[in-house]
């Protein structure tokens, strides 16, 4: 969840992790802090409230020096206020730490440094984690490296935490477990973040910590890498692809708006070199070492939380009608809590857009343990998914900042798509003919996209029709389904309208009930095999008196002639309807979230990467 900055240099460092905080505001804006150390004082800012609140309340503060820790926090141990913000500081207030994670023992820690006499200001398990490096090094005459080495062997749970010390403003140290952390090497300075977004602008050179691996970053003797049990490492530094660029709004009011619009390029990044339309044939090289293996597998079984799980489902209806292959999606929060029945025949699909979902993790491990091989779904290159699982496929989104996933959704459809395809040749199971014909309308789906981005003018218009809707209903069949699922959560999360997805026929078995002349149903009414069903689901919401906005092929006049409204998008095979049909669903959930004054990009209680269970 959180957002971490840190840097360490010649540089005045207060200003370089401001604007880094200010790029990983989506990791959590419940507040927000710095502590700054300038060789004779370690000054703590901290403000509950976006950082733009922090920035306001150190304009008149000292804020020189060139080592500094910042945090943008997203709550979990303690509400959002001035206290429970981070950085926290020790007793003597020598050391101060950042925290992204959760320290499970913190409540028995807390209670026997108290006994000891320490004295605690806030709420937080973070705050616990400093006190006990403190602790450490006054009994044990140690410096900051060994004793946070050491409290780090005695805490359970996931962290990445930075450490600095008033008494050593050339020295920070830094840390991780099951939450990401980015070290960046400049040419006489460090920085270090929760993702590359705040180092790239200054460095393309990067370390990406292990889990257990603690880091000492010092302006005398450089980077020193070890694990907790104090095991040397030689660190392995990688070169950032990521482009500055990418994290501008380049002319959009928001980045969920641009996002939306980036989906045609997005798209068309995801298939470049993968959809080999001339050769007939999908290269997919990042799964290749473990092809046999896959293709073999008796069944197949999709973890992911959220939107992602949205694409699962649109994954399942893929790869059982293209390749016949039994699918299961499983919710990755649920998944080892009721003891799965996993075995080495069994191939697991693991998505997420930011490759480090706590939940997606753990039933990651679980997989693994029971030999399963596993196949990760990410946008993010070099995340803990990524290096976690067997093999895997990139999305190739580029940075997504808005927390409601758009392009990621895309993306990670678009890479289902062409595992489908891939695994249907393979068995045999598609024919040629019809084989040949999905290449040709994959590879036009990013111009179809285009088409459909055109209607965005008259989306808005029917937003503002409904943008004071109290409730809404999403429906569509089949493949469609999840559709409807992604839609009412887009809608959901960043309008705060209560909505809701469902099969289209299951509305007769209880959400009718809610129809009345004020409750807006969107649904996808596509001519596919199921069309003749929808249109008799419309009419059932029309005899109540409900508002249909139907998603409908170009040129339909059937549905036209029943519905309210309706947003026509280009016809494709049944198949790919979803990588269309989403479109105007995103747009239409960001102009009603605009018109309702609502912060479109950060949500209120919501966090781009949930690296907490």
């Amino acid at each position: 969840m959180c957002g971490i900055v840190a840097y360490i240099g010649e540089k005045e460092a207060f200003p370089i992790v401001l604007k880094g905080l200010k790029r990983l505001e989506y990791r959590g804006y419940d507040s927000a802090g710095i502590a700054v150390n300038n060789g004779e004082e370690l000054n703590v800012y901290k403000k509950q409230g976006k950082v733009v609140e922090l920035e306001n309340f150190a304009k008149d503060k000292d804020t020189s020096g060139g080592t500094a820790i910042g945090h943008t926090r997203w709550a979990t141990h303690g509400k959002p206020n001035d206290e429970n913000a981070h950085p926290h500081t020790s007793d003597n207030e020598k050391y101060a730490i950042v925290h992204n994670g959760i320290i499970e023992n913190y409540a028995v820690l807390k209670e026997e440094l108290i006994q000891r006499g320490h004295v605690f200001k806030s709420e937080t398990d973070t705050e616990v984690l400093i006190h006990l490096i403190s602790d450490i090094i006054e009994k044990q005459q140690c410096d900051l490296f060994e004793a946070t080495r050491q409290a780090l062997n005695e805490v359970i749970g996931a962290y990445a935490i930075v450490v600095i010390s008033k008494d050593n403003p050339n020295e920070i140290i830094a840390a991780k477990k099951s939450s990401p952390l980015v070290i960046g090497i400049g040419k006489d300075d460090f920085y270090i973040g929760s993702d590359a977004t705040p180092i790239v602008e200054y460095t393309k050179n990067v370390v990406y910590l292990e889990d257990g691996e603690i880091a000492r970053l010092s302006l005398d003797s450089g980077l020193t890498l070890k694990t907790i049990q104090n095991e040397t490492k030689t660190p392995y530094i990688q070169e950032l692809e990521m482009k500055i660029e990418a994290l501008e709004k380049g002319g959009y009011n928001h980045f969920m708006q641009k996002e939306i619009f980036e989906q045609p390029r997005s798209i068309r990044d995801c298939m470049r070199g993968r959809l080999m339309l001339n050769e007939n044939y999908i290269s997919l090289g990042g799964i290749e070492a473990y092809q046999d293996k896959i293709f073999a597998a008796k069944r197949l079984i999709i973890i992911a939380c959220g939107t992602s799980w949205h694409a699962g489902i649109v994954g399942e209806y893929l790869l059982e009608e293209l390749s016949r292959i039994p699918v299961e999606v499983e919710y990755a929060s649920e998944f080892r809590y009721r003891n799965p029945i996993i075995d080495e025949d069994d191939v697991v699909i693991a998505i997420s857009q930011s490759g480090e979902t706590a939940d997606t993790l753990a039933a990651i491990e679980l997989a693994k343990s029971k030999g399963a091989t596993i196949i990760g779904i990410c946008n993010v290159v070099n995340s803990t998914i990524a290096r976690a699982t067997d093999c895997g496929a990139y999305t190739h989104a580029g940075p997504e900042i808005g927390v409601a996933s758009t392009k990621a959704f895309t993306g990670q459809v678009t890479v289902l798509t062409l595992i489908s395809l891939l695994f249907g040749k393979n068995n045999g199971e598609i024919d040629p003919a019809r084989f040949s014909r999905l290449m040709i309308e994959m590879n036009a789906i990013p111009e179809k996209v285009e088409e459909v981005l055109k209607s965005d003018s008259y989306i808005k218009e029917i937003a503002e029709i409904y943008k004071d809707s109290h409730n809404a209903l999403f429906l569509g069949r089949g493949i469609n389904f999840p559709v409807a699922l992604e839609g009412a959560l887009k809608l959901k999360e960043i309008s705060y309208i209560h909505a809701e997805g469902y099969p289209a026929a299951e509305m007769k078995h209880g959400p009718i009930a809610l129809i009345d002349e004020e409750m807006p149903v969107f649904v996808i009414a596509t001519q596919d095999a199921s069309y003749e069903k929808v249109v008799s689901n419309i009419q059932e919401v029309k005899a109540r008196k409900g508002k249909v906005i139907a998603i409908v092929t170009k040129g339909d006049k059937d549905v036209r002639k029943i519905a309210d409204h309706v947003i026509e998008i280009p016809r494709t095979d049944d198949m790919l309807v979803p990588l269309l049909a989403t479109i105007p669903l995103q747009l239409l959930s960001y102009h009603v979230s605009v018109m309702r004054g609502c912060n479109v990009d950060q949500p209120r209680n919501l966090a781009k990467s949930v690296t907490v269970e």
